[in-house]
């Protein structure tokens, strides 16, 4: 069975399009993101609040 679900992988891809045009902010200081992990971390976040299927953190 699957770990994530379609609903996670879209919006990870759309976080990491997001961070390599330089649009993707991190939550409190509202810095740019460079790190790929983190935006992949950050993609994952939104998925779970969107009530996709993802294992916890």
């Amino acid at each position: 069975m699957a770990k994530y679900g379609p609903k996670a992988q879209e919006k990870v891809e759309k976080a990491v399009q997001e961070m390599k045009e330089g649009k993707l902010k991190s939550g409190k200081s509202g810095r740019k993101v460079t790190s790929q992990k983190q935006a992949i971390a950050i993609g994952l976040s939104e998925a779970r609040k969107a009530g996709g299927k993802v294992p916890k953190p």
